[in-house]
């Protein structure tokens, strides 16, 4: 057996793995009130305070952390992603962090707002000239002329972790900041799938340790995921990007594991406006709107507890904040011209969280 070098704690690599560790602050969990629903324990797994904003700085912290153990991220190398959101944001937090400089290939469509917070960590932006779904090659691409790491989050999400995590994982912390709960095991656990990785990892979770906790996925129109979830079809593909950003995929990624996921539930995008909005203002959490997908997905199920005369904990997760949609998703000019109106959404959350009644088509599925 191979004995993995371990670096002298003076050198580049120690240094920045400790950066790396000293980085992995759990994230706050917070309790959602349902009037109606007495019974059940709600809360939000809030990965919006990563400094990041959102649920892709755990990713690509274990993916600088990877890369920086095997060897291939060494001190002045050049990073390079291609990605239109919050993982380039994550990715230029972490290269500056350790010293490195960092590229970002974004399709023509990445907003403003996303270019800005790469820039403010210290990063560059470079615009493909190919479609949205071509700018991974187009960074792998640049990588190789200029001698730069490439980092792929969405093949990274795909891998299995080798052994125990290195640092306290999601499913982890979920459990701890439950401890002393009225409900410390979850019923269900919720979340949206843009890689994949994240369900995966809370589903390796559930099953490492023999837990009775289901998974499911909150999944947008236009996704891959629901379909190739329901019909088997590993390869399924939409070619209709996802109007929710951070969620929903044209295909399926390889960090997509059915096997690992109890229940896989389509959400209208109208649906996740109206949960997003909706949490701000009755719980005070300025969420984004994959949160808000989450969260429509998350009654449904907590619908279906109560017909069954049970109740127990769910926790969903927020994969980022709602500063980056102020000029999208929350703003009605930008809604009427997509045709999303979600006042009828709003209205039947509200009925559910005083009434406990849930009359959505959705809850039939």
């Amino acid at each position: 057996m191979t004995e993995r070098s371990v670096p002298p704690p003076d050198d580049w690599a120690a240094r920045a793995l400790r950066d790396l560790a000293a980085d992995a602050a759990p994230t706050p969990l917070r309790p959602v009130r349902l009037p109606a629903l007495p019974e059940i324990d709600l809360y939000v797994k809030d990965e919006s305070a990563h400094p990041t904003g959102s649920v892709k700085h755990r990713l690509l912290r274990e993916l600088f952390r990877a890369a920086v153990q095997d060897g291939t991220l060494i001190e002045g190398t050049p990073v390079v992603m291609g990605s239109g959101g919050a993982a380039a944001v994550a990715g230029a937090y972490f290269a500056r962090l350790l010293g490195l400089p960092f590229t970002a290939v974004l399709p023509r469509t990445a907003p403003a707002a996303v270019h800005d917070r790469i820039a403010a960590h210290g990063g560059r932006c470079r615009t493909g000239e190919l479609p949205p779904a071509a700018v991974l090659e187009e960074a792998r691409t640049l990588a190789g002329r200029t001698g730069g790491r490439f980092l792929d989050h969405f093949a990274a999400a795909g891998r299995s972790p080798d052994g125990p995590a290195p640092m306290p994982d999601l499913g982890t912390e979920i459990l701890d900041g439950l401890r002393g709960a009225r409900h410390p095991v979850p019923r269900w656990l919720v979340t949206g799938a843009g890689t994949g990785a994240t369900s995966a990892s809370l589903g390796r979770h559930l099953r490492r340790h023999g837990l009775p906790t289901r998974l499911a996925v909150a999944d947008p129109e236009h996704s891959a995921y629901f379909p190739a979830w329901a019909s088997g079809c590993d390869d399924y593909a939409t070619g209709m990007p996802s109007r929710i950003p951070g969620i929903g995929r044209p295909r399926t990624e390889p960090g997509f594991r059915p096997e690992l996921i109890d229940l896989v539930v389509p959400v209208p995008d109208t649906a996740s406006v109206a949960a997003m909005r909706w949490l701000h203002r009755t719980a005070g959490l300025a969420c984004g709107p994959a949160t808000g997908t989450a969260l429509w997905a998350a009654c449904h199920l907590a619908a279906r507890l109560r017909a069954e005369g049970t109740g127990g904990g769910l926790v969903l997760l927020a994969g980022d904040g709602a500063e980056p949609y102020r000029t999208t998703h929350l703003d009605a000019g930008w809604l009427a011209a997509k045709g999303l109106e979600p006042a009828p959404y709003e209205a039947e959350l509200a009925r559910f969280a005083e009434s406990g009644r849930w009359t959505w088509p959705p809850a039939s599925r």
